[in-house]
């Protein structure tokens, strides 16, 4: 028996990238998998890969930015799979631009996209885990809720923001059998990573390869992680070995951060 069978892993944003490999990593360790994007190609093609292994997979398009949207995907999967045990909130990264720049309409865009969505999501899901006495929150954040990133101004300013919500939430539910964590990925071999070097390249005539190239050798590791690294810690901070652990922000950066822990 596999450390996640009978469990119903809801996953945001997993077409591609570090929700798609959270989204394999689950269904690795035995979980029903939702998978979730505000739909097209990317979601179809995830679903028939995702769905070519074993395990039950659906796929839901919603848009995470709309209230009404994540209400009616929570409520899709309850139907399809059953109550919700694991969630995996992943959201889109906000627009490049350093803090100079940023006016109502940048923060108006950013704020559903990389904050709000995840207390709603909570909201929803965490009745039926705290009944059930068992659940797994695990929000997929940034090494710049710790390190500020040149030019992310509004990553360096919500993601700290989403880490003190899910701190607190962590302290009110621990005694209710739920845990509630965050992963903060380092430089890793995404789309999201190939998007912002190419914002870099715009601004500095460099070639968006060589942008990511020299990125990951800066990194004390010596190069990127790749998506499953990332995934795999996902699923771990949603297995029963992990059941001590919550209110934690773990950092899978290859040495990227400076300070102490």
């Amino acid at each position: 028996m596999a450390a996640l069978d009978d469990r119903v892993a809801l996953v945001t944003g997993s077409s591609s990238g570090l929700g798609f490999a959270a989204a394999q990593a689950l269904a690795g360790l035995g979980a029903r998998v939702a998978l979730n994007s505000r739909g097209g190609k990317k979601l179809d093609a995830a679903y028939r890969s995702l769905s070519a292994g074993s395990g039950e997979v659906v796929a839901i398009p919603a848009d995470i930015r709309q209230p009404a949207e994540l209400e009616d995907l929570v409520g899709e999967v309850e139907e399809q799979l059953g109550p919700v045990d694991i969630l995996v909130a992943n959201g889109g990264g906000p627009r490049v631009k350093p803090a100079v720049e940023l006016d109502d309409a940048d923060w108006q865009e950013a704020i559903p996209l990389t904050f709000l969505f995840v207390p709603r999501l909570c909201r929803l899901v965490l009745p039926g885990m705290q009944r059930r006495g068992w659940g797994r929150i695990v929000s997929i954040n940034s090494v710049s809720a710790r390190q500020p990133i040149p030019r992310l101004a509004l990553s360096n300013a919500l993601r700290p923001a989403v880490l003190g919500y899910l701190k607190t939430l962590a302290l009110e539910v621990a005694a209710d059998g739920v845990t509630v964590n965050a992963v903060l990925p380092g430089y890793t071999r995404t789309e999201r990573q190939k998007e912002l070097a190419t914002a870099l390249s715009q601004q500095t005539g460099q070639d968006p390869d060589e942008i990511l190239a020299a990125q990951g050798r800066e990194l004390p590791i010596g190069r990127m992680a790749e998506p499953s690294e990332i995934g795999e810690v996902i699923a771990f901070l949603c297995s029963p070995a992990a059941s001590y652990i919550t209110g934690q922000a773990l950092a899978v950066e290859g040495g990227y951060l400076k300070g102490m822990p």
